[in-house]
């Protein structure tokens, strides 16, 4: 009983305390806002209204008043950056730096914020110098970030392996794909110029960091072919298939001409009816159908299109098939469909685009980087209208 009357006793006192302290803590704070400037209340208020005009004609009142407010600096500098007025955002942040009296920290976060200025105006080279000064601090990870940016809109690609090899081994996740991408722009630049042979170990590089990128294979391939080996680019062409059967549309076109070049057509033709049957998609169609016409004729190659259509309806495959029928079509006919033809035509010259999966980004044709927002492999290897129908 003892007990029970003590802490029935403790109840109130220990509601007491709570009071208190609250009360302490609402008096600090009402204090604290009434010592800020009644201008950033005004600019808070805008930029919660998505006013950013007159948000910044606000805080630059409070740092005319105040020009000690390193917070209401950075605040305004970042205002300016957001509506790509990155001279004034510099300058901003240039007259932080220039401050003798500014903490370390904010010193380094000043100069953060004076590379992404940098970066957003496009002085690359003045962007790459001051996030390399940030690479011993707590904004280390995000100057690699920005490096790596960098060094990929410059298209150095073995500065982009090193940065994003330094991202990784500074724990901010897998860049594996990213690196087996610019393994390849490195064996891509190697082909153009001749030198499959210098591609070959570049793209052994790639799929020791990826074993699945595809692209990587597909120059393999390439690179072989150029030095005369059709038998081993065929081989590896169809390794596509292990790796990604949606993808074999895009090695397609290289294995029908590799099996045309050997002399064995009707065995390329089959394989990519096998294809078919795994993966159907319109650009897949595209290769089987000119072959099926000179191969088999044009009944043949109707045929091939109708089973398609019936198997995935889509206008992009009734577009071939109306190029099909207007092959061998009757005089009286032919002026009917070639109209329907043109129409359905015309419409699907805007259903015939790859998009991308992260931004939306549409294009006529396939990327292995976005070149909307950069991202690497972002595009699936069908039109978007295959990918409505099948969704």
């Amino acid at each position: 009983m003892e007990f029970e009357l003590w802490w029935l006793l403790g109840i109130p006192v220990f509601f007491g305390l709570g009071w208190i302290a609250a009360r302490v803590d609402i008096r600090q704070l009402v204090s604290e806002s009434r010592s800020l400037p009644r201008g950033y209340f005004k600019g808070l208020n805008f930029l919660l209204n998505e006013q950013p005009d007159k948000a910044i004609d606000a805080f630059i009142e409070i740092v005319k008043l105040d020009p000690e407010t390193a917070d209401m600096h950075f605040a305004l500098g970042n205002l300016f950056r957001r509506r790509g007025e990155t001279e004034r955002a510099i300058r901003v942040h240039q007259n932080l730096l220039s401050r003798p009296d500014l903490p370390l920290e904010q010193q380094v976060h000043a100069r953060y914020e004076l590379g992404m200025d940098y970066l957003k105006a496009g002085l690359l080279d003045r962007a790459e110098e001051t996030f390399n000064q940030l690479l011993d601090s707590q904004y280390a990870v995000q100057a690699r970030r920005a490096l790596l940016e960098i060094f990929q809109r410059e298209k150095e690609w073995p500065r982009a392996i090193e940065a994003a090899l330094g991202l990784q081994e500074a724990g901010a996740g897998s860049r594996q794909k990213e690196i087996a991408q610019f393994y390849c722009e490195l064996a891509q630049d190697a082909l153009v110029h001749m030198h499959p042979e210098d591609a070959l170990p570049l793209l052994e590089k790639s799929l020791q960091a990826d074993r699945t990128n595809v692209r990587a294979t597909l120059l393999i391939g390439d690179a072989q072919l150029a030095q005369g080996d059709v038998e081993g680019a065929l081989l590896t062409w169809r390794r596509v298939e292990q790796q990604s059967v949606p993808h074999v549309a895009l090695v397609a076109q290289r294995l029908m001409d590799g099996y045309t070049k050997v002399g064995r057509p009707q065995e390329g033709v089959n394989l990519l009816k096998s294809y078919l049957e795994q993966a159907s998609s319109i650009d897949l169609i595209e290769v089987v159908f000119k072959a099926v016409i000179e191969l088999d004729g044009v009944d043949a190659a109707k045929q091939l299109v109708s089973a398609e259509l019936r198997r995935t309806p889509t206008l992009l495959g009734l577009d071939k098939l109306l190029e099909a029928r207007l092959m061998d079509a009757p005089a009286a006919l032919w002026s009917e469909l070639s109209m329907v033809k043109n129409l359905v035509h015309g419409y699907t010259q805007k259903l015939a685009r790859y998009q991308c999966s992260h931004c939306g980004f549409k294009a006529r044709q396939f990327y292995w980087q976005c070149p909307g927002c950069s991202r690497w492999e972002t595009y699936p290897p069908r039109r978007t209208e295959e990918l409505n129908v099948m969704n």
